[in-house]
């Protein structure tokens, strides 16, 4: 699989989506910059989730919280003391793994199991003599302890010594800033339950291995939906919420056969349910998680409102009644959507004894829409054209502008990024009926349109 992986890898490197960060540095593990095709992909799946999730809806408001916050926000949710990872050492060569993954590899699912029982199923495959390095081979391997996934700083600390009195934390998840403004939001927005808030942000995890690209880095950004509710909603909005984010990766071209269902049987204390899309990457080889579903309880607002001493309880004026809302939770990776629509986009074609690399993605998702050519660079009336048409399409969608090399090689790099539409501004077009060639990604089929119809034929198409 790392050889498969590599061919992506290598994809979003050339073309402008995705690089290593500080590369000129040797880089950074687990972090990457996304470059100019990449952050206007980023943002296109940041869009389509933001307005199924908020514009479309009249009972979710949206939020922009910060990084930092205090310091007793991750004590109240159990971060501090409980946000870890099971973390195995290779005594020879200095190798990390996560122990609940080295059992995976045996079949054995010990995901979020004590770190006693974990340290007992190692034991019975060292003496079987199965337990090896993955990295090396050696059987030197240290028992599991738990490893802090929390990123620390001293953020506003006058010392540059950090301790546990001054240290602030980089937060883990976005969720915490949704708890922590959620009398704000009561207060100045005065929603009814049941209603959610969205936000779309940073968060920060100092994962012990990450290495499968963007689907697992320590920088990275979520898309989480909090909703509240009576508890005895849950049932029914956990099944229209499961409903509507399933549909939503079906309206934006994923195949219902690459997606499934995992349901969680080990839950955390405070949840209900807890249910993973999953999605089959060619890349990772099989199913991996992609977003969450959770009915959380009344657990994160009741730790706030007992460590904080706020409350922050509902009074549903209808009934009369007072309570601490449940939580249902939807929350996704954008990283991880960004390589998933990659990954199902991405499609090796074979043209006779030629072979097309084409993204075949979602024409709404697409980093650019229209593609721009002169059909010869030298011909001075060809490109003023083609540069009159460019300037008058880009006001409306987001267009490129490429009289480099030969057609075909133009046609292909914009195959590459997924680009739905390549414009040909040709002999034709000057002399005879101001209409140009008009070029289908998918299909490879030309028409030609006039001029002063491509406006709304690609509003129409996109």
């Amino acid at each position: 699989m790392e050889n498969k992986l590599d061919e992506i890898i290598s994809l979003c490197k050339r073309r402008g989506f995705v690089y290593p960060s500080s590369e000129i540095y040797g880089g950074l593990a687990a972090i990457y910059d996304y470059g100019h095709y990449g952050i206007l992909l980023k943002n296109n799946i940041r869009d389509a989730w933001w307005k199924y999730m908020v514009q479309y809806r009249d009972d979710v408001v949206g939020l922009d919280s910060a990084i930092f916050m205090h310091p007793k926000t991750w004590e109240a949710s159990g971060h501090t003391a409980g946000f870890n990872d099971p973390q195995v050492d290779c005594r020879k060569c200095k190798s990390r793994f996560r122990a609940d993954h080295l059992l995976e590899e045996f079949g054995l699912n010990f995901d979020k199991a004590p770190i006693e029982i974990i340290n007992q199923e190692l034991d019975k495959l060292r003496e079987a003599k199965k337990l090896k390095c993955n990295n090396c081979g050696s059987t030197d391997l240290t028992p599991a302890k738990q490893f802090s996934l929390m990123v620390k700083s001293n953020i506003g600390s006058p010392t540059d010594e950090m301790t546990e009195e001054n240290v602030v934390y980089l937060r883990p998840e976005t969720c915490g800033g949704i708890y922590l403004e959620y009398k704000n939001i009561i207060d100045s927005l005065h929603p009814k339950l049941p209603f959610g808030v969205a936000q779309v942000g940073k968060a920060f995890r100092n994962e012990i291995v990450a290495r499968q690209f963007i689907f697992r880095t320590r920088e990275f950004e979520q898309m989480e939906m909090q909703y509240f509710l009576h508890p005895s909603m849950m049932a029914d909005k956990y099944e229209e919420w499961k409903n509507t984010r399933w549909q939503w990766y079906l309206d934006y071209g994923i195949p219902e056969k690459k997606i499934r269902w995992y349901k969680h049987e080990k839950l955390a204390h405070y949840a209900s349910q807890a249910y993973d899309i999953e999605f089959d990457s060619q890349f990772l080889g099989g199913f991996k998680e992609i977003e969450g579903i959770h009915a959380r309880g009344d657990w994160d607002l009741s730790q706030h409102s007992k460590f904080s001493g706020v409350d922050l309880s509902y009074f549903d004026e209808a009934t009369k009644e007072k309570f601490i809302p449940h939580i249902l939770e939807t929350s996704v990776g954008l990283g991880r959507l960004f390589f998933m629509f990659l990954d199902n986009a991405y499609t090796v074609e074979e043209l006779g004894e030629d072979k097309r690399l084409v993204l075949k993605i979602d024409r709404r998702l697409a980093p650019v829409k229209v593609a721009i050519f002169p059909l010869l660079k030298n011909k001075p009336q060809l490109v003023e054209k083609a540069r009159a048409i460019y300037d008058k399409l880009k006001m409306e969608f987001m267009c490129e502008f490429d009289d480099n090399g030969n057609i075909g090689k133009r046609y292909r790099r914009q195959d590459e990024i997924g680009t739905p539409y390549c414009v040909t501004i040709d002999f034709e077009t000057i002399e005879k009926d101001n209409s140009v060639t008009v070029r289908d990604r998918d299909t490879m089929k030309q028409e030609r349109v006039g001029v002063e119809e491509l406006g709304k034929y690609f509003a129409d198409k996109l």
